[in-house]
Parts: structure tokens; C-alpha cells; sequence
């Protein structure tokens, strides 16, 4: 039962006052960091850590249970839950418990299983289904639970919960995943059968570690032999040199010291095909509709996130459509796991775009988990920040005033959407005109030198490239860019425009690209890129592009992700690439623009052209690519075209 009023508004009373005190643990501070975490907790809080959790298979977790205190004395009763579990080390939450403590919740927070101090060997979310579902029926079985278990986290943390959602976890009430990493066969380690080399980064910087106190920790975990765990860290700090001599072969770096690292990482870069090795990786929603437990989610997710097609398209889509409980999304202008911030890259927006993360979280769990009739499961199931509207001024940051508002909405994708194709004519022009007759554009693809990532959705990018928007030109100070030029001065990107709009154009939804194209060899890739052209302003006298969302596909799974069929050189085919969502008005004055390529790198990996296996090609080759924009072979862009009210 929950502790009686008095002792509740007692402790609310002390916890308004911060009074400090001692601290009750029935582990003790095993290091000098754990000991300086145990002082700064408050008499609200009492803490016991690294309680070693046992796994059905007897490993044991590594766990932090934060409860309610009064005096630096646990208080007696029993408490909704709220849970996180994930490889990114437990003993950096207890900010996060300070948020729900003090509200009269346990936080738990739980090292996954082969990470900092948990047993076991690290498989990318393979073991996060079974060891949630025994984490949460563990938590169920203890004196100080309720029974109601909200889970919290982003990215990774994001996916282990719908992991647990998966396995159909005992307890588990309520969920906000955020920016999660789901799907990621279909999108975001593999793109339409291409590599986001973003995970490279993340796995051979063990999770991120690199570059800060963790990293030693982390490679420690890692390693096979702990003498070896420096060379990890050094190899951590080298990725950019390894990212340019892909591919990456067995035994053949660093990584061999962290063998269950390596093995995954290369097993991922080699397996183009969708089968079960990602459908059963642990977090595919979408292949596991039939499982999902049916419970309250809130999706969170930004129009720069790494994971917004997965979020948005996805997992709202298709959990709202298989299950009874509420589903609810949200999607800001944000990059991964920054809801708090007002600007993403070098776009500014309005000062209310960031989230206020901490209550918007609470009001979900005080209705799901305690009961409390707060309205949130009466509110509009969409709500989106439409980017745009600003005036196109650089702030004092030296940011790109891009503006926006938040809107609330029925359902999404959004049901007054017009599906406009924007074609692509010979010559750079883009309108809603039918294609004439026309020869098609030919550019030169060298793998050797790929178009530079500027911004877009990342996320673990680590030195490799920049989050978010940003400005389409190169700059001195970044990695693939020694000059200023922009991107469509190069030759292997091809342009396609509007003339200056005469009127606003909100763009909101899904982006679809169907694309006639060839290549004189087996394989090739096709990038697409949108982009928002701001005319010359006084602060930006060459205007500003502003990349909005991009996308690519690999030639040989342009039909189906299941198996792939190599081209028959130059024959025309037609390429269905679909970018991330967004929410944009494109403003009267600007240019709504579409860049199409062959490369994207280091978001992607490059394609030697060559038709070899995956991860395995020992050659590489110009490729001659032809975009086709005739009436037999109409490329568009499908924009989702919002009317004006």
C-alpha cells in the first residue's frame, strides 16, 4: 500500500526544504565517485547501489534503487516504479532520481547486461528482452513496489524499453521511450541497405565513452585482456582513420581486444540483408506488433533525431493501429536526445521549443502509474513543432533564425495532407510541371571522394560530422571540407530547384523520392537531400541552405530488403528512397531544393561500385550514374503539402 497522507505531505515538506543529511545504503561506496554521488543525496533520498540483480541464466545486473526518505531513513510502503536500464553507466543518474524521488516514486536505475558494472557479455540489445522482463518481475517482488513500473531513457535506453514491452515484462504500466533506437534494420544502423557509419563510431568508441572519464572504464568492461584496454581507448580516438580504409575485417584493428564488440560491429556492416538477425535484435517493433504489451507509450522524438523515421513512422503508426491503449507522439525541432534545447546544429528556433522534460514525464506517470486525473489522456494524441516563419536573421550565437510553433493534431501522419510530386526537370528545375522530353543528367561517382556530410540526422557522431542543420557550404575548421564552397559547386551533385516561392509552403509528413536512374556497373548508391534555399540577407549575403531531411538506398535492395539483385548496366530503374519526416514551412521568397547524389559520407558508408559482398570489397570504381527526367522515367519528389486554413 502507498504511506499514509501524513508521512507523504511530511516528506514533500522536507524535500521543498533540502535538508541534508546522512545516507542509507545497503551497498556500500565501493569508489571515490560512488562516495562523492552517496554525499550529494539529500534526507528525501536514500540510496542502495550496485545491488547485483540475478538474470534467469544467473548473471547478475549491476542495479541502483533510489527510494523515498525521511530523515536519510527510507520511509516504509509501496511506490510506483520508474525504471531506466542501458550501457551508458548507472552511476551518472542520479540527477534524473532527484526528479522522481521527492514525488513519491522508487527510480531504479540498471548497468545492461556486459556493460561498466554488470556481468555478462554485451550483445547489442539481443539479451534486453529476457533480462527486462526479469528485472521488472524482480522489482515487483520487492517490499518497497507498488506493482506500477514507467520506464524512462533515450536512444538506447529508449530501446530497451520497448524490449521489455516486447517480452511482455510483468509490472511494466507505462513508457516513454525516447528518440528510440528501433527498426534499425530498416533504419538507423542499416538505411535502405546502406551502413550509418555513426555506429561505427559508437561501437569503437565503446558506447560513446571516448574522450571522457569513462573511457577507460568502458574499455576495461570491454576488453578481452585488461592490459589492452589503452589501445581501445587510443583506437576510439583514431575512428576518422579507420573510416576512411573501410572495410573493416576481422582481427585486422584494435577492436580484435574487445572480441564480442567486434564481432557485432562486423556482423552489422556485412549483413545488408533484413532478416532475422535484425527482425529478432531485440527492439523491432514493427516486426513484433503481435507482442508488444498493450500500455500506455508516449513517443518522443525531434525532426533531426537520428531515429525519427523509426519513432514517427513506425512505431506510432503501427502500435496506434495494433493496440487499444493510447499511444502518443511528440516530435520537436530537435536533434538525439536534446528535447531541452531550443536550436538544433545551426538552425535557432523559438524560446518555447524546448521541452520541459522532467514535467512532461511526470504527468504521464502521475496518470498512468498513480492514478491521478491530470487530463493528459484527454489531450490530442499529435503534437509537432512546425519549423519556419522566422526571419532568416543570425542570432547572437550566430545561429540561422529559423522560428517555428508548436501545433496539436488529430492523428499522424496528418489526414488534410496533399501528396504534391515536385518533378525533376533537365536543366535544375523543380515544379509540379510535367517532365518534356529530355536527355538525362550524367555525373561521375569516385568512392575515393565522397560528397561530406553537413549535418543531418545524427546522432553518435563523435568527430565524424556535425548534428542537425546546417548551413550547405564546406568550412576550413571541418573534418572533409578544407574550403568554403558549397556542396552544389561539386560535380556528383546534381541540383534541382524551385524558382523564389510566390507563396508559403508548409511541408509536414512523410517524404517520398522516386528516382529513374542507372549506373554503368553492378552496384551503386543514391543519395537525396532536402533543402530550404533562404535568399541573401544582410547577416547571410549568400543566403543560407538549409538542409531539412535526406535519405539513400542501395541499388542492389531497391525492389526488397530481403534479398538483393544486382543492375544491369545502364538500364533505368526506379529508386523509391524515403527521407526522415519534418515539418517545415518553406517561406515565400525561398527555394525549396533537391540535391541528388551517390554519397553521404560519414553518415553513410560509401559503395565501391563493385557488386562485391558487403563489408568485403577489395576494389572500388568510378561509377557512371545517369538521373533520368523524360515523361517515360518522371523523377519527383513527393512533397506532403499542408493547405493554408
Amino acid at each position: 500500500m502507498k504511506f499514509p497522507a501524513l508521512f507523504r505531505t511530511l516528506f514533500l515538506i522536507l524535500g521543498c526544504l533540502g535538508v541534508w543529511g546522512r545516507i542509507s545504503a545497503q551497498v556500500p561506496a565501493i569508489s571515490a565517485r560512488e562516495a562523492d554521488r552517496a554525499a550529494a543525496l539529500r534526507d528525501d533520498i536514500v540510496a542502495s547501489t550496485n545491488v547485483m540483480v540475478a538474470m534467469r541464466d544467473g548473471v547478475r545486473l549491476a542495479t541502483d534503487i533510489y527510494r523515498p526518505a525521511i530523515g536519510g531513513v527510507a520511509v516504509d510502503g509501496r511506490f510506483p516504479v520508474v525504471l531506466v536500464r542501458g550501457p551508458y553507466n548507472k552511476d551518472a543518474d542520479l540527477a534524473v532520481a532527484r526528479t522522481y524521488v521527492p514525488r513519491g516514486y522508487v527510480f531504479i536505475s540498471q548497468d545492461v547486461r556486459g556493460r561498466y558494472r554488470s556481468e555478462g557479455r554485451w550483445r547489442p540489445l539481443a539479451d534486453d528482452p529476457n533480462d527486462g522482463f526479469d528485472t521488472a518481475k524482480w522489482i515487483g517482488e520487492q517490499p518497497w513496489s507498488d506493482q506500477n513500473i514507467g520506464t524512462i531513457g533515450s536512444s538506447y535506453n529508449g530501446a530497451t524499453q520497448h524490449a521489455l514491452a516486447i517480452a511482455g515484462a510483468p509490472h511494466v504500466k507505462a513508457m516513454i521511450p525516447r528518440n528510440a533506437m528501433s527498426n534499425f534494420g530498416l533504419y538507423g544502423v542499416r538505411h535502405h541497405g546502406a551502413f550509418e557509419l555513426r555506429w561505427l563510431n559508437w561501437v569503437v568508441t565503446l558506447g560513446n565513452a571516448a574522450g571522457t572519464a569513462n573511457a577507460l572504464p568502458a574499455a576495461l568492461r570491454a576488453a578481452a585482456d585488461p592490459t589492452a584496454a589503452p589501445a581501445l581507448v587510443d583506437f576510439g580516438g583514431r575512428v576518422q582513420e579507420y573510416v576512411r580504409s573501410l572495410p573493416l575485417r576481422p582481427g585486422t584493428t584494435p577492436l580484435k581486444f574487445a572480441p564480442d564488440y567486434e564481432a557485432w560491429l562486423i556482423k552489422a556492416m556485412s549483413h545488408g540483408v533484413y532478416d532475422d538477425f535484425w527482425k529478432n535484435s531485440g527492439s523491432s517493433v514493427v516486426d513484433h506488433l503481435a507482442e508488444y504489451k498493450d500500455i500506455p507509450v508516449y513517443h518522443v522524438t525531434g525532426w533531426y533525431d537520428s531515429w525519427g523515421t523509426s519513432v514517427a513512422n513506425l512505431n506510432f503508426v503501427e502500435l496506434s493501429k495494433a493496440k487499444k491503449s493510447l499511444h502518443r507522439l511528440i516530435v520537436g525541432p530537435w536533434i538525439h536526445s536534446s528535447e531541452h534545447l531550443d536550436y538544433a546544429g545551426e538552425a535557432q528556433f523559438t524560446p518555447d521549443a524546448a521541452l520541459d522534460r522532467a514535467a512532461f514525464q511526470l504527468r504521464w506517470f502521475d496518470r498512468w502509474l498513480k492514478g491521478i486525473d491530470n487530463g493528459v489522456d484527454r489531450e490530442p494524441p499529435v503534437r509537432i513543432y512546425v519549423m519556419g516563419g522566422g526571419g532568416g536573421h543570425r542570432t547572437t550565437e550566430g545561429r540561422l533564425f529559423v522560428g517555428g510553433r508548436w501545433r496539436e493534431e488529430r492523428e499522424w501522419p496528418l489526414a488534410r495532407t496533399v501528396y504534391t510530386p515536385y518533378f525533376l526537370h533537365a536543366g535544375g528545375a523543380l515544379s509540379p510541371r510535367a517532365p518534356v522530353a529530355s536527355p538525362p543528367t550524367t555525373y561521375l561517382f569516385d568512392p575515393k571522394n565522397p560528397v561530406p556530410t553537413l549535418g543531418g540526422n545524427v546522432s553518435s557522431q563523435g568527430k565524424l560530422m556535425f548534428q542537425g542543420a546546417a548551413d550547405q557550404r564546406g568550412r576550413p575548421d571541418f573534418w572533409l571540407t578544407p574550403d568554403t564552397k558549397p556542396l552544389s559547386a561539386r560535380n556528383d551533385v546534381v541540383v534541382f530547384q524551385t524558382a523564389p516561392l510566390t507563396e508559403d509552403v508548409e511541408v509536414t509528413g512523410r517524404i517520398v523520392v522516386k528516382l529513374w536512374a542507372s549506373t554503368d556497373g553492378p552496384d551503386t548508391d543514391f543519395t537525396v537531400k532536402l533543402i530550404d534555399v533562404y535568399p541573401p540577407h544582410a547577416d547571410f549575403p549568400a543566403g543560407v541552405d538549409l538542409n531539412v531531411a535526406d535519405g539513400i538506398v542501395r541499388a542492389r535492395y531497391r525492389n526488397n530488403l530481403e534479398h538483393e539483385e544486382l543492375l544491369e548496366p545502364g538500364k533505368p530503374y526506379e529508386f523509391t528512397i524515403e527521407t526522415y519526416p519534418t515539418s517545415l514551412v518553406f517561406k515565400r521568397g525561398h527555394r525549396i531544393r533537391l540535391d541528388v547524389s551517390s554519397s553521404n559520407f560519414p553518415r553513410f558508408d560509401v559503395n565501391p561500385n563493385t557488386g562485391e559482398p558487403m563489408n568485403a570489397n577489395r576494389r572500388t570504381r568510378v561509377a557512371e550514374n545517369r538521373i533520368y527526367t523524360d515523361p517515360a522515367h518522371p523523377s519527383q519528389i513527393v512533397l506532403p503539402v499542408i493547405p493554408s486554413p
